[in-house]
């Protein structure tokens, strides 16, 4: 598994942060919005953004009328690698499973 997915899952692993990547996924969020949306406390929703951030799923920027402010938005092709690892992973299953499965029908006969 590469660290790109490592990170990947790591940032999803926690509840809130699946859940502001579910709002984020709707339409780009300020951090004020996505902190009120989820019922946390600013401090609280800055450190699932960052988190978020680092693990390479969402990206911000500034709106052209307001510097202060940061648009936090899904960063495009962030679960690309996510999605082959786990395609790989589930066919591999499914060879495991067939195989099994011959050898199981196989000891019955």
């Amino acid at each position: 598994m590469s660290a790109a997915v490592d990170r990947t899952l790591a940032a999803l692993a926690d509840p809130m942060r699946r859940r502001a990547v579910e709002l984020l996924g709707l339409r780009p969020h300020s951090a004020g919005e996505l902190a009120g949306a989820l019922g946390l406390a600013a401090p609280a929703m800055s450190r699932h953004l960052r988190a978020l951030k680092d693990g390479g799923i969402v990206e911000d920027g500034h709106p052209a009328f307001d510097a202060r402010v940061r648009i936090y938005s899904l960063k495009d092709g962030a679960t690309a690698e996510l999605k082959q690892w786990l395609a790989e992973t589930e066919a591999l299953w499914t060879h495991q499973l067939a195989a099994f499965k011959a050898h199981l029908e196989g000891a019955d006969e």
